[in-house]
């Protein structure tokens, strides 16, 4: 007893401040590099500035080539929920010490402080916002091969949003009805995350081996579109399937913004109603002709999480209106616009050092003013004078900071 208490009570102190990601036996680095680290905390780490080889499937973290064990899916039961453990590490969810250190927050602490009125960044754990109503929303995608190689952007749909998300550890995602059944190998799936302000404007993917379960209906999902701005005007909204959101990487992106939304912040965009996405089940994906898939639409060999009353439900309004067997050696697949690379071999990704997000709230993709115009320099003194009622930041972070901000275009 004493040997599992004693190092779960240590794991505290590091990872109190890391971002979060789902935790389930059916993804990729379930175990960690090692195989065998029941604190894996790769999932978690954003992707930011990075070529398409490196960001895609999160394959700068070195995780492609540990891809979940035989047999292991996330099972998606059509017209029902799944439940996954949003932590910020293996070991605060119930897959690691017997559950000892799982909680209602993904970090295994009490906050409960935070579901009242929080006005100030929630950074431990780090949720990238000020309280729930700021959570951007989260989201899964599925692309219908069972071989992650072959997973591209015109291919991985989004299914399903869970508005006002992360939040809790354990938060449940609607699957529609109409989902036909994944190839006898399953699917691929992929979780993302679009933070609302609240640090470096990066982004988060990472990918599951996943299922459909009951599922009765055999219209393919369709090919996606980029999603598109709207909060400002709704007959802008794309309808019908909808990609991955990919924003500030060296490539690929899906989206690029400038300007302000309505609650008078840079434009940040996300899983919810601002680009979009509307709360739980995409039910609007459906526009193939009839699926080819294979039998794995029954059954329940994989693992799955149960929910509880402390879960963060992809029912309601969207957020932020106002404010294969051959996986360990696949290639990282390219993207579909003229902006791919080669494809590359997962040995040959490096793995990326992580910007630390808790020190900016602008994106740097294309300047939209130089350091010397008006515009720029009104930037400066509003950063500044926000830097000066902050206490969160050392001297080095401050400058740091509106070094960033001096060349970043307004685009989160």
């Amino acid at each position: 007893m004493l040997f599992t208490i004693l190092p779960a009570a240590v794991l505290f102190a590091p990872f109190v401040q890391a971002h979060v990601a789902p935790f389930h036996p059916s993804m990729w680095c379930f175990n960690g590099l090692s195989g065998d680290d029941i604190n894996a905390e790769e999932a978690v780490n954003p992707v930011y500035q990075l070529p398409f080889s490196s960001y895609w499937m999160h394959a700068n973290t070195g995780c492609l080539d540990h891809p979940p064990d035989d047999g292991q899916f996330l099972e998606l039961p059509a017209g029902g929920s799944f439940t996954v453990e949003v932590a910020s590490n293996r070991a605060m969810t119930s897959w690691s010490y017997a559950g000892a250190n799982a909680g209602k927050w993904p970090d295994g602490q009490d906050h409960d402080d935070y579901d009242g009125d929080h006005t100030t960044c929630i950074t431990v754990p780090n949720l990238h916002a000020e309280n729930r109503s700021m959570a951007a929303g989260t989201s899964f995608a599925i692309s219908y091969t069972s071989d992650i190689s072959q997973v591209n952007q015109d291919n991985l749909v989004v299914f399903t949003v869970a508005a006002q998300t992360p939040w809790y550890r354990e938060t449940t995602y609607d699957v529609p009805a109409d989902m036909p059944a994944c190839p006898d190998g399953g699917c691929i799936c992929a979780w993302g995350w679009v933070p609302n302000h609240c640090g470096i404007p990066n982004m988060y993917m990472h990918p599951y081996r996943c299922k459909v379960t009951g599922a009765t209906a055999t219209t393919a999902v369709g090919t996606p579109q980029d999603a598109q701005w709207c909060e400002d005007n709704s007959a802008d909204c794309v309808t019908g399937p909808k990609k991955f959101i990919v924003m500030n990487q060296n490539e690929g992106n899906t989206i690029s913004l400038f300007g302000y939304q309505l609650n008078g912040q840079e434009k940040s965009p996300g899983y919810n109603n601002k680009m979009g996405f509307s709360a739980g089940a995409q039910n609007d994906i459906f526009t193939g002709g009839s699926s080819s898939s294979g039998s794995s639409s029954s059954g329940s060999s994989g693992s799955s999480s149960s929910g509880s009353s402390d879960s963060s439900s992809s029912s309601g309004s969207s957020s932020d209106s106002s404010s294969s067997d051959s996986d360990s050696a696949a290639l990282v697949p390219v993207p579909t616009t003229s902006l791919a690379p080669a494809a590359t071999s997962l040995a040959s990704v490096a793995t990326t050092s992580y910007a630390d997000d808790t020190t900016s709230t602008t994106s740097s993709s294309t300047p939209a003013a130089t350091s010397s115009s008006p515009v720029c320099r009104r930037r400066r003194r509003r950063d500044a004078s926000r830097l000066i009622e902050r206490d969160d930041f050392s001297l080095p972070d401050r400058r740091a900071l509106l070094s960033h901000r001096r060349h970043a275009a307004s685009s989160w």
